[in-house]
């Protein structure tokens, strides 16, 4: 260290050091910086919780119940049928296929239904 010492007895500065090397300092600084900020809002975003549009699921669980529910129902009816007037399996043989017709005919209906909506245009609210 004593060998750092000029002949006045000052240290010397530096190598790099001066207004030129601190202002590539405080360039650098800033750059790392503004690359610590995106990065840090990256992982805030990709860390944040993505909200999914489940309306498509929720349809298609509606339509499905729709279907099995009219199945379901075209049975219990047959077999009640079948019961009463002893014609066992014929009665819930049709009813089964009447059943399984009418929630076809639902699921074509629902659908119909919510694709017209789904493509309707926006207007805005109405105005009289």
């Amino acid at each position: 260290m004593e060998n750092d010492r000029r002949a006045d007895g000052r240290v010397p500065p530096a190598a790099g050091s001066g207004p030129k090397a601190d202002a590539d300092l405080a360039r650098r600084l800033d750059s790392l910086s503004r690359s610590l900020d995106a990065e840090q809002r990256e992982h805030e975003a990709a860390a944040a919780p993505r909200r999914t549009d489940t309306r498509g699921f929720s349809l298609g669980i509606r339509l499905a119940s729709e279907f099995v529910a009219a199945i379901v129902v075209g049975a219990a009816i047959g077999w009640g049928l079948d019961k009463l007037a002893g014609t066992t399996p014929w009665g819930m043989i049709g009813f089964l296929l009447l059943g399984f017709a009418a929630g076809v005919l639902n699921v074509m209906r629902s659908a119909e239904k919510m694709a017209t909506i789904e493509t309707k245009p926006d207007t805005g609210p109405d105005e009289d």
